[in-house]
């Protein structure tokens, strides 16, 4: 728009039209300026709509002011057609509803919004499923799916988006609104359209190649008479150009009662490619193919440099594996197996649907991008075109890693293009430019799933020819004749190289505090990490999985990873987000981030937004006053110290409720918290009054004394003191003084976080390197990772962080022969946040195991995650984070069931919502260990 003020009456109109939400604020824009893309556009605004009339309300305001507008919905576009310079439609807040499920005619009537796990979640109790399902199902939406004719591992057997919807209702740019029906005439065409079609009836019958996954350009030959007229076919896969979907009408499919994988190895990706359409015969429901340099662990997979996954159904489990074994009967494989067990099958199944983040990095931490993700050829060609397709790299001195729809010819690859320098940039278009005639010379199709966007649109009539490209805009003016709607998408496209999102981040390394080790140290390349594939967006969980619990508790963009992500990229780019580190937008978005580290493990590309979180602090509140909590919280350590020698009276004052709230408003502290109550006696202090035990020297193990065992919960010390005792062992804790410095990096107060740190490593002596057990989870975490990313000049912190064990870690490794007592009972709980994220709970559930502990531990965060919970406006989400997962399964089990939860937040949190004592793995064993000694060993240092 002109100027501000063109803006600002923009804003005002569309607020007068709309009931939905109008936010053209710099955080607001800052979100959506990018997808999954490569790609990068600013907005004018948001529009968050309520329902249909809020949509074509929206189109009129923007045609009066002739704005563009882009429809945008879960934000995993790969292409860059979810990203636009005016006014952006977010069709995931309020149009997300199932209007109508109809299990007699497997039809269901859905708004663009609804994410499909959520419309397959409701079809599943009937045995019915959406056929289409990209590996983005926990978030894409079924707008977004019509938008791109979105396909997915399936199908081979169930067919594209297109082949799948019946109906639709689209709001045209301007607010007129008509109904498309399959196959139904010419009904709701916009005026010329029918003439367009007749008067170039022989283009369209010669002009568009036959292959399964042919998703590029507009499918103008469903307009050919005997296809119909198929106006829906012919509007699925317009990326949004043409108008907004608000409701459509979708066919559901059958769901076999039973399932089988069939994981065939080959030598590498050309012999699973040729070997792929040979089964296609058997009817399988999918023919996936990846290759080793995709799969950082091959557990669970034969032998081979390439597997495809080929999935088969039946009506039995027995029906499912016979089918699975003709094909690998038929199959001509260097290795194979079948997998029926469903957690095998998901943990095969995560590999690959994983592939689009963790592809995004390459074996040696090289960066690769999007841009040629999808190209499609037929399957038979499929062989021949990768070994093409490799030798092109290698001309170009490019490295990718291939996998995808096999069965369909579809290939996905991320490139290690360089996207940073004008020469990179130069490379990426001419290597595109001979890519895509390599693609139409195999007879195939620039997108065979993700559509074209900016990545590819340019290079449409090297594949059509130029008269069926400007009959593509001929198209899209009957539809749009303003050209209002996604411009540069498509018809008169944009440059492939133009809008490139790197070029607005800052041209060197950013001055930062921790080291980024997976990032050359630069803080710009850490950001980058987030790609977009919005897995931190899901509803729920995945397994065991927590991220991103903000996002489950608040459904909003800007408390999700990326959201997060994409605020600190315009930080750094300093044109919507302008105030650098003192950005509000960017504090805003961080303070309802738990620091649970949950990214960091399940994000596919590792972005770790704990670490950038406290980063960002240190530097927002760098020579500022902070928040009364960061004081009070931030530095618990010393507090606690100061506060040990006077714990009775200062537990009795924090039972008198007016200190209580007085203390409390002081401190930042939520006013529905409860002050925890400090312990008579210190871990640290009991300890020291023992009588040493003798044992060789190789049998001394170091317990580490972090401060919330040592002050608040010593009965899980004493109770690991236990068990090591029982195990032959000989445990030495650490002198008093000792910090891993977690609150102090939890609140951004770095300097002091290395200082504590500085000090710590000073006064571990000669233990230095010696395994050393970390009872609190959050305090292991801290030195596994926090310490060496703070110190990285240090080899120390290296050494010491490279020491650190859980107690079953330890146990495990040092004393393998030890039996924990049998103690037969049921447990619930959930496994703390950073212990999945950073130390794994493989040797905790193996212990359990062996100790006859029964039940799964869920996942999620319980809420609580160290001072989050605790601070003031933190209330809500942090019992929503409880309500998830914890807290129901806590009440759900049956009586006698054991409580686990080996931190102190978790516990804590147990215990102020639910009335519940939790208790560490160690009390539990220590109880089969018989009482403790308080006379003899362990002895302080």
């Amino acid at each position: 728009m002109a100027d501000e003020q063109d803006r600002t009456s923009l804003a005002r109109a569309l607020s007068s039209a709309v009931r939905g939400e109008v936010e053209f604020d710099a955080a607001a824009r800052a979100l959506m300026t990018m997808d999954a893309s490569n790609y990068r556009r600013v907005p004018l605004g948001v529009v968050a709509p309520r329902d249909a009339d809020d949509v074509a309300a929206a189109l009129a305001v923007c045609r009066a002011h002739e704005v563009p507008v882009v429809p945008r919905g879960g934000g995993t576009s790969i292409a860059g057609q979810a990203t636009g310079t005016g006014v952006v439609l977010d069709l995931t807040r309020h149009l997300r509803s199932v209007v109508e499920l109809d299990a007699a005619s497997r039809t269901a009537v859905v708004q663009p919004g609804v994410v499909l796990d959520d419309l397959r979640a409701a079809a599943a109790p009937h045995g019915l499923t959406f056929g289409p399902d990209p590996s983005t199902h926990s978030r894409c939406t079924l707008g977004g799916m019509i938008g791109n004719n979105s396909c997915g591992s399936h199908s081979v057997a169930w067919g594209t988006t297109a082949d799948n919807v019946e109906a639709l209702t689209v709001a045209r740019y301007g607010g007129d609104t008509i109904g498309l029906t399959g196959r139904g005439g010419w009904d709701g065409a916009p005026t010329g359209l029918r003439e367009l079609a007749a008067g170039h009836l022989a283009l369209l019958r010669t002009g568009f190649p036959e292959l399964p996954r042919r998703i590029s350009g507009y499918a103008l030959d469903a307009l050919l008479p005997e296809r119909g007229p198929d106006l829906v076919r012919a509007f699925c896969g317009s990326e949004g150009t043409l108008g907004v979907v608000t409701e459509a009408t979708v066919r559901l499919v059958e769901v076999p009662s039973a399932r089988a994988l069939a994981v065939l190895g080959y030598a590498d990706e050309s012999a699973a490619a040729e070997a792929a359409p040979g089964l296609l015969p058997y009817h399988p429901l999918t023919v996936e193919g990846m290759a080793a340099d995709l799969v950082r662990e091959p557990a669970g997979l034969p032998r081979g440099g390439a597997w495809l996954l080929v999935e088969t159904g039946g009506a039995t489990p027995p029906d499912a594996r016979a089918h699975a074994e003709r094909i690998l009967r038929a199959a001509d494989a260097v290795d194979a197996a079948v997998v029926t067990d469903p957690a095998g099958q998901r943990a095969l199944w995560r590999i690959r649907e994983d592939a689009s983040g963790t592809a995004t990095r390459m074996p040696d931490g090289s960066e690769a991008w999007p841009g040629w993700e999808d190209c499609a050829v037929p399957p038979a060609r499929l062989g021949p075109y990768l070994r093409d397709f490799r030798s092109l790299l290698a001309e170009h001195g490019l490295r990718g890693t291939p996998y995808g729809h096999f069965g369909d010819g579809c290939i996905h690859v991320r490139i290690d293009f360089d996207l940073l320098s004008g020469d990179g940039v130069a490379r990426f278009r001419r290597f595109s430019e001979e890519l895509a005639a390599l693609v139409v010379a195999h007879g195939g199709s620039l997108s065979g799933e993700h559509g074209d966007g900016l990545a590819r649109a340019e290079l449409l009539s090297r594949m059509y020819g130029d008269e069926l490209v400007a009959l593509f805009g001929q198209f899209k003016d009957a539809w749009d004749p303003y050209g209002g709607m996604n411009p540069g998408v498509l018809a008169r496209p944009a440059r492939l190289d133009e809008n490139l999102r790197f070029d607005v981040l800052p041209k060197r390394p950013v001055d930062v505090t921790f080291g980024y080790p997976d990032d050359g140290g630069d803080f710009s390349a850490a950001v980058r990490r987030c790609v977009g594939v919005g897995k931190c967006r899901t509803a729920r969980p995945t397994g065991t999985d927590v991220m991103c619990p903000s996002f489950r508790a608040t459904g909003e963009e800007a408390h999700s990873t990326r959201g997060r992500a994409r605020l600190l990229h315009e930080m750094l780019a300093g044109e919507v987000v302008t105030d650098g580190w003192r950005s509000e937008e960017v504090r805003g978005a961080l303070d309802l981030c738990l620091s649970c580290k949950g990214c960091r493990s399940d994000c596919p590309v590792g972005v770790d937004m704990a670490t950038y979180k406290a980063e960002f602090l240190h530097h927002h509140y760098r020579g500022r006053l902070r928040p009364a909590a960061h004081y009070a919280m931030g530095r618990l350590p010393q507090w606690l110290r100061l506060a040990s020698p006077f714990a009775g009276a200062l537990n009795a004052l924090a039972r008198v409720r007016p200190l209580a709230a007085l203390a409390k408003r002081l401190a930042g502290i939520a006013p529905e918290r409860t002050i925890p109550v400090l312990a008579g006696e210190t871990f640290t202090r009991w300890a020291g009054r023992r009588r040493p035990l003798t044992l060789p020297s190789d049998r001394v193990v170091t317990v580490w004394p972090d401060t919330f065992t040592d002050h608040l919960s010593p009965e899980v010390g004493r109770a690991a003191v236990r068990v090591l005792e029982a195990a032959g062992r000989t445990p030495v804790l650490l002198g008093r003084g000792v910090c891993c410095g977690l609150t102090y990096v939890s609140t951004g107060q770095l300097d002091k976080a290395r200082t504590v740190m500085r000090r710590t490593l000073d006064r571990m002596g000669p233990s230095l390197g010696d395994p050393l057990v970390v009872l609190e989870p959050s305090c292991a975490a801290t030195l596994r990772t926090d310490l060496p990313e703070l110190l990285p000049d240090d080899p120390r912190a290296t050494e010491l962080a490279a020491s650190v064990r859980t107690l079953a870690q330890y146990l495990e490794e040092y004393a393998p022969d030890w039996q924990p007592p049998r103690l037969d009972r049921p447990v619930v709980g959930q496994t703390h946040c950073h212990q999945h994220a950073v130390l794994g709970d493989a040797a905790e559930r193996r212990l359990r195991e062996r100790a006859g502990l029964t039940g799964e531990l869920s996942g999620g965060c319980c809420g609580l995650a160290g001072n989050f919970g605790f601070e003031r406006g933190h209330w809500g989400v942090s019992v929503a984070c409880a309500e998830e997962q914890l807290l129901p399964s806590v009440r759900d089990a049956e009586p006698g069931t054991e409580v686990l939860a080996d931190g102190f937040s978790c516990r804590t949190q147990l215990a102020q919502l639910a009335g519940v004592r939790g208790r560490h793995l160690a009390e539990l064993l220590a109880e089969g260990c018989g009482p403790v000694d308080d006379t003899a060993g362990p002895r302080g240092e």
